[in-house]
């Protein structure tokens, strides 16, 4: 009942919507690797989501940032059923719960550059979603772009403000066999940068 109420809310907030330009909105196991410059990234994009693949589909999030009180743990665990990493450095393999979400038919939110950006671009991508990308080659990788999140909930700001926001997905890439983490990390940023809209 939250998560629809904060999605509806939402919803009626940015006009958040999706634009499948590469792909349908099909229920198939996928990573949505998306573009990240406000914290209403995962739920906006969650809410342009038909309600069956919401059901099935997970934010991966840092858990220093989550964890840290009582209403985000709540969200986050009980609202959300987000998967948490550790960005510390206090776990060996800080992606186990990404593999285990996936290993479950889980589909997820995946943030490629690891922290927000500035808004207009990306920052480099970080190597995870290649890890990601190589341990579970059949699963599908479906490049996203955010768009005006960073308007509406500039860093800094609690409340958000009413600017329409659009998601736009790609068409979906795998790993290729051999390719390097570096042409890989190239290639999803490629892909996703030219889903910007015309400014």
């Amino acid at each position: 009942m939250i998560a629809w109420i904060l999605s509806f809310g939402l919803r009626l907030l940015t006009g958040a919507h999706g634009r499948w330009s590469g792909c349908a909105p099909e229920p198939v196991q996928r990573i949505y690797c998306v573009n990240h410059t406000s914290h209403l990234d995962f739920l906006l994009l969650w809410t342009a989501l038909p309600g069956a693949l919401r059901r099935t589909t997970r934010p991966v999030a840092a858990a220093d940032y989550w964890n840290a009180g009582p209403v985000r743990r709540y969200l986050i665990h009980h609202v959300f059923r987000g998967v948490l990493v550790d960005r510390m450095g206090k776990l060996a393999q800080p992606l186990e719960p990404v593999f285990t979400a996936l290993a479950q038919g889980e589909s997820l939110i995946f943030f490629p550059e690891g922290t927000r950006g500035p808004g207009e671009g990306l920052l480099p991508l970080k190597s995870g979603i290649f890890h990601v990308a190589r341990e579970c080659p059949g699963v599908d990788l479906v490049p996203v772009w955010i768009d005006n999140s960073y308007r509406v909930m500039p860093k800094g700001v609690f409340f958000p403000i009413p600017l329409l926001c659009s998601m736009t997905f790609g068409a979906p890439l795998r790993l290729l066999g051999g390719e390097e983490r570096d042409s890989f990390l190239l290639r999803l940023r490629i892909a996703m940068l030219e889903l910007q809209p015309p400014q």
